[in-house]
């Protein structure tokens, strides 16, 4: 089974926010900008990691950096030489994730990720692993299955699939080098 903590782009939310506050607040005012600060202080797995392996059954683990959720799940998959299925409804998707990403025009599932647990489970502990993090306030799900390596990499949304990519470039640093310049026009620098 695939377990995902805390669901994509956390890196990038906590980042961009931190940042660039302004471009937030004018979407979507002042707390909101604060909720999504908040992200920044979710950049670690050491806990995520911890529990799930006192719980047993984990397979691997790997933290969603560069590429996010899908490149590092993709890494898993190629490294492990196995094939995989990802339900994309399945992966959390918390609103200042969402909503900072659509704002900075970023895709959050292949954005820097850094405090997002990617890990693999036996199927009957995967649900324990899940729990025990729930418990801990990380949220954590199910997301998908492993399957074997000829049937390739795939990501299920929406009633359709697709092939899992690597993305090869993260957009995280195309879009911070853009708001850096708009932050600096904006204050006539």
């Amino acid at each position: 089974a695939v377990i995902v903590t805390k669901g994509p782009a956390i890196e990038t939310t906590g980042l961009m926010s931190a940042y660039f506050p302004e471009f937030l607040d004018d979407a979507f005012g002042l707390e909101f900008t604060r909720r999504a600060r908040d992200v920044y202080y979710r950049m670690s797995t050491v806990k995520d990691a911890r529990i799930a392996a006192a719980v047993g059954g984990v397979t691997a683990m790997h933290d969603a950096t560069e590429g996010g959720v899908f490149g590092g799940l993709y890494e898993i998959a190629s490294h492990s030489r196995v094939g995989m299925i990802l339900h994309k409804d399945l992966i959390p998707l918390p609103e200042e994730v969402r909503l900072t990403c659509e704002c900075f025009r970023i895709d959050p599932y292949v954005a820097i990720s850094e405090g997002t647990l990617l890990a693999t489970a036996d199927p009957s502990a995967a649900p324990r692993v899940v729990t025990a993090l729930e418990r801990e306030g990380i949220p954590a799900a199910i997301v998908g299955e492993i399957l074997s390596e000829e049937r390739g990499m795939l990501i299920e949304e929406a009633g359709r699939t697709r092939p899992l990519e690597h993305p090869k470039t993260d957009p995280f640093w195309r879009r911070f080098e853009e708001y850096l310049n708009l932050s600096r026009e904006r204050r006539g620098k």
